[in-house]
């Protein structure tokens, strides 16, 4: 079974962060992903203290999804270097049925539509 992980992001809003959960899952390049609540981020940007309201997203993905993911995200952001953290899982203390749907999900892109390349 492929190793599973956890990707962290943040979006500036519940909509891009929406949209981002939707392809990407739509895409096969994560399993699942968990819009979080709104939350108050401070962070240094360019040399200055920012305050911002950013929309946390947890993606449950696979290392081998895990650029495939990464790709989809950087296309999509708005954010000129957004957040992208992976995080292992530990699967020896993980539900062995859950990491095995997570895998079956997270596998290949599905193929085109028929009729689309042809």
């Amino acid at each position: 079974m492929d190793e599973a992980i956890l990707v962290y992001t943040t979006w500036p809003d519940a909509e891009t962060a929406g949209a981002a959960a939707q392809a990407a899952v739509e895409a096969r390049a994560a399993a699942c992903a968990n819009i979080m609540a709104p939350i108050a981020s401070i962070y240094r940007w360019e040399g200055e203290v920012e305050r911002a309201v950013e929309t946390p997203v947890l993606f449950k993905t696979t290392a081998a999804a895990a650029e495939r993911l990464r790709a989809l995200i950087l296309a999509r952001h708005p954010y000129d270097l957004p957040c992208f953290i992976a995080l292992p899982v530990d699967a020896a203390r993980s539900h062995p049925a859950y990491l095995a749907w997570l895998t079956a999900e997270s596998g290949s892109p599905p193929p085109p539509a028929s009729g689309e390349g042809s």
